[in-house]
Formats: C-alpha cells, sequence, structure tokens
C-alpha cells in the first residue's frame, strides 16, 4: 500500500480508496480479514487512529464488517453494485478527461481518437 504524505487527500481517505479498488477489483474474497489495524499503522508508520478511521469509512461503504477482537472482514459484493460502483469511477474519470481536454485545446474528436488509441494499445497487450 502507498500513501502520499503532501498529495492533498487525507491518509486515511488514501488508504480506505486503496482497500476499495481492491477490494472491487476482487484482490480480497469474501470473508477475508485486512490486516489488523494496529498492524498496517505499524507497516505504514501512521497513527491508528488513521487507520481506524480509513476502515470505518469502508464500513459505512458496506464494503467491509467489524467483528469484536478479530478486525474488520470483507463483505460480500453484489454483482450488480460492483458494476454500479465501477461505471461510477469510469464515469468520473471521463469526466477528469474531458476537463483536462478542454484546457488543452483539443476537440471532441481529437479525446475520441486518443480514447480509441489508448483501448487499441489495450487491446494488442
Amino acid at each position: 500500500m502507498k500513501i502520499t504524505q503532501n498529495s492533498g487527500e487525507p491518509i486515511y481517505h488514501q488508504i480506505a480508496n486503496q482497500f476499495k479498488n481492491d477490494i472491487l477489483a476482487g484482490k480480497y474474497a469474501q470473508g477475508e480479514y485486512l490486516p489488523s489495524i494496529r498492524r498496517l499503522a505499524k507497516d505504514l508508520k501512521i497513527s491508528v487512529i488513521t487507520t481506524m478511521k480509513a476502515y470505518e469509512e469502508l464500513a459505512g461503504e458496506g464494503l467491509v464488517t467489524a467483528v469484536q477482537g478479530k478486525g474488520f472482514y470483507v463483505n460480500a459484493q453484489d454483482s450488480e453494485m460492483l458494476k454500479e460502483q465501477h461505471l461510477r469511477k469510469v464515469e468520473d474519470s471521463l469526466t477528469e478527461a474531458i476537463t483536462a481536454a478542454e484546457i488543452a485545446g483539443l476537440t471532441d474528436a481529437e479525446l475520441v481518437d486518443i480514447l480509441q488509441t489508448l483501448l487499441a494499445m489495450k487491446e494488442e497487450e
């Protein structure tokens, strides 16, 4: 896990987002426990409170559940909900790309060409 001290995004949010992405990508299976709060805090050299806040954020989104004395485990993920979460992420990224393209003075056609090129490169991998 990688956190950036000076990114402007709170550390607990960076941690929560990375776990969220990993859970949605299937890197953590249903019922699998996340690293303990103390261990993660020690590994990342951050406060236990910061780690706890990240885990609470994940619990608030329904991705994990806390078990007294055991930690946080990954909840079953509804496939329709997973699809919706990924769709939202794609929409956010494309909106950001559109804004960057406008700032750069690109036309819609140029932006579409860039996307098609990137998709073609992905297929070649």
